[in-house]
């Protein structure tokens, strides 16, 4: 009777330690499938491509856009401007950096606030130049290495941002290109966030380069010029200068407090990126970049590549936010034949300090500035 009692305590005995090492082996097993420790670095790299107006920024855009690792965005941060242009620019820098954020997480609940309701892809500013966006689980019409802009606005024109959503989540890069953040500090929230592996990529152009593109866009930029000036008065005439003075204030600010004793979080996430160095030396300015944010150049986006910088053209003057083929060098120095010296003159007064700072060279009179094997960059 007590043998028959003490197999059957050992037995029960048995049964629990084996239940109990289950159990143990289940948890561990739920940790590592379903939760990664808090320390593990985020699986993504954000990457937030930071410019102003007409600096060659949608043509830069689409160079992460033609890599199929990226998930790409063209200007989030028009809604927010849109949607609140009684404000100035400096009230809606909190907004804006809470949009980024959120999408930076592939949360498009963020969008409610900017988009009518019950809104579709096509809600989102330039949606069809987003390669993710027209491709599965957005758009099962196109696949994700057949990017075809023109097909795209046809037939990926979906109800809801749940498919955008999805589409985010299973990129490993996000790149977002924003054109209206004019200083760093309000990013710094992002820069501290240790879910996001910030990128900042800080593309600059000559200002004498962006003016000239500026007019050729005459009247798209008002409701923006009137939100960056805070809606102050200003003479007709003095508009473009104004904007000019303080798109290069901010672009001093931006690399000022990036480059000169910056904060812990910051170093290492900043790179400067000049559009005319680019324009010369496409391949090699892209693979830098590509190798700051940890991406590889496909032979696909190479053959892209060598189009959009070799193609004929000037693009379409009338759209603003159009990218096309064009010889890239002649681009950037079509300033110095199409602007007049006067406008050249008044802007390098107004952008001096940004101009030594970003190492474009001033030119002196009318002959320097058309004298076309003058080099006007410097290292």
């Amino acid at each position: 009777m007590c043998s028959r009692f003490e197999m059957l305590r050992s037995t029960l005995i048995f049964l629990v330690i084996l239940q109990g090492a289950a159990m143990v082996l289940i948890y561990g097993w739920y940790l590592q499938v379903y939760r990664k420790p808090v320390n593990d670095p985020a699986p993504k790299v954000h990457v937030l491509l930071l410019s102003s107006f007409r600096s060659g920024s949608s043509f830069m855009g689409q160079v992460f856009n033609h890599n199929p690792s990226v998930f790409y965005l063209y200007e989030p941060s028009r809604h927010v401007w849109s949607t609140l242009q009684k404000y100035g620019a400096r009230t809606l820098r909190m907004a804006m950096r809470d949009q980024i954020r959120s999408l930076f997480h592939c949360d498009f609940s963020v969008m409610d606030s900017y988009l009518p309701q019950n809104p579709r892809v096509s809600s989102l500013f330039a949606w069809s130049q987003s390669r993710a966006l027209c491709s599965p689980p957005v758009c099962p019409i196109t696949l994700r290495d057949q990017f075809n802009e023109t097909q795209c606005k046809m037939n990926c024109n979906i109800e809801g941002l749940q498919k955008a959503q999805e589409a985010c989540d299973m990129y490993n890069h996000v790149v977002l290109k924003i054109v209206r953040v004019y200083e760093l500090e309000s990013l710094y929230p992002l820069l501290e966030d240790p879910n996001l592996d910030l990128r900042i990529v800080h593309l600059v152009r000559d200002p004498r380069g962006l003016l000239l593109s500026r007019e050729r866009s005459a009247g798209a930029f008002v409701m923006d010029d009137n939100i960056l000036l805070e809606h102050r008065r200003v003479p007709p005439e003095e508009i473009q200068y104004r904007v000019m003075q303080e798109m290069c204030r901010s672009h001093v600010r931006i690399n000022q407090r990036a480059v000169l004793n910056p904060p812990p979080f910051l170093k290492g996430r900043y790179k400067l990126v000049r559009f005319e160095d680019v324009a010369c030396n496409a391949f090699k300015e892209i693979n830098g970049i590509f190798e700051f944010v940890g991406l590889e150049m496909t032979p696909q986006l190479e053959e892209w590549l060598y189009t959009a910088t070799h193609g004929k053209g000037r693009g379409n003057k009338k759209e603003a936010f159009q990218t096309s083929s064009r010889n890239a060098t002649l681009v950037a120095e079509a300033w110095r034949t199409l602007l007049p010296y006067s406008k050249v003159k008044r802007l390098q007064e107004v952008c001096k300090g940004a101009m030594s700072l970003l190492g474009y060279k001033t030119v002196n009179n009318e002959t320097e500035q058309k004298t076309l094997d003058m080099d006007l960059l410097t290292p």
